[in-house]
């Protein structure tokens, strides 16, 4: 089977010749190729190249044009500042001097995916990964949740607070914020991504009432609006989820990414039979300084507490520095239902 055949019969509930490997890697493949995480964030080629090169050498299923949760960010015209060896940096939130309460969420200007050029470095980077892996591969898109874009432009500890001082106003701005995702992800499906990935990472954060009452309503809303348009979903929120899995259960997730901290057996007991649960290693504990020889025992107990609709990866990023032989014992072949 080839890499997307083995991915698309995992998700309409067929068993492939062997679990498939979906890692997400950002800073580690850049500097796999002898770039660094700034050139990989920048430039679509360099994004491309190395995961392409990964894919092919370590054995995994799915090309992702991840990088940074600012994307959109910069298509609202915020300044971004890229380094060699961190994550891209936001100079200064688009709403950072914003009084909540103010007209300055209807303000923003839905960004056009085509014109605003880190939102069009992603989809050149899908239309390459087309034009050189064709088929072969599942691509896998990105875009921000709605409450983790609110905080992208207004700022992570302002947002927080707005969520419990002024929780209309935030709901004005999550709105603009699904409005942009949805014309991102159609933009990138258009573009040639099969799947788009959600990034919501902040809801790990919120209560589980302030979560279903201002937020959920507002995924359903997006993650309807892809499925739409035929992509599938993955949602990717780091941390530990429990107390927002009676809200995550009923959204049209086709794949949920579990963190490490995450009981991937009693995920599996509440979420839907059609989900399918990826990840759980630890990124850093078993990933990063773990021993390769160790790492498929892990893959095993994953795969038989998430059941044959799992996929294999850590519970977040692979790190930099994270040893070759660990990446490569991840991806190693496992069949379905391993004992």
């Amino acid at each position: 089977m080839t890499p997307r055949e083995r991915y698309d019969a995992v998700l309409a509930g067929f068993a492939p010749d062997r679990v498939p490997s979906v890692p997400i890697l950002m800073q580690f493949a850049a500097e796999h190729i002898g770039r660094n995480y700034g050139e990989f964030a920048a430039d679509h080629r360099v994004l491309v190249d190395a995961n392409l090169r990964c894919a092919e050498e370590f054995g995994f299923d799915q090309l992702s044009a991840i990088s940074d949760p600012y994307r959109e960010t910069a298509g609202f015209g915020a300044e971004i500042r890229f380094h060699p060896n961190a994550v891209p940096e936001c100079v200064r939130p688009p709403l950072a001097e914003a009084t909540p309460g103010d007209d300055s969420p209807a303000q923003l200007v839905v960004p056009d995916p085509a014109a605003a050029p880190r939102m069009r470095d992603r989809l050149d980077a899908l239309r390459l990964y087309r034009q050189l892996a064709g088929d072969r591969y599942s691509v896998l898109g990105w875009i921000e949740g709605p409450a983790a874009l609110a905080a992208d432009v207004r700022g992570v500890a302002d947002f927080l607070m707005d969520l419990l001082e002024e929780p209309a106003w935030a709901g004005q701005l999550m709105d603009v914020c699904v409005d942009t995702g949805i014309r991102f992800a159609h933009a990138q499906i258009a573009a040639g991504a099969d799947t788009i990935g959600i990034g919501d990472a902040i809801c790990s954060q919120i209560s589980g009432a302030v979560y279903l009452e201002h937020i959920l309503p507002r995924q359903r809303r997006l993650l309807q609006a892809v499925k739409a348009a035929g992509a599938r979903i993955r949602l990717h929120i780091c941390g530990q989820t429990r107390h927002l899995w009676s809200g995550l259960r009923t959204l049209p997730i086709d794949i949920l990414d579990c963190d490490h901290m995450v009981d991937l057996a009693a995920a599996r007991a509440v979420m839907p039979a059609s989900f399918v649960l990826a990840g759980n290693l630890n990124p850093v504990a078993v990933m990063r300084f773990g021993r390769a020889e160790e790492i498929p025992a892990q893959v095993r107990a994953c795969a038989r507490a998430a059941g044959n609709r799992y996929l294999i990866g850590a519970g977040c990023e692979i790190p930099s520095g994270t040893p070759a032989e660990n990446l490569r014992a991840l991806c190693a072949p496992l069949r379905p239902a391993a004992e």
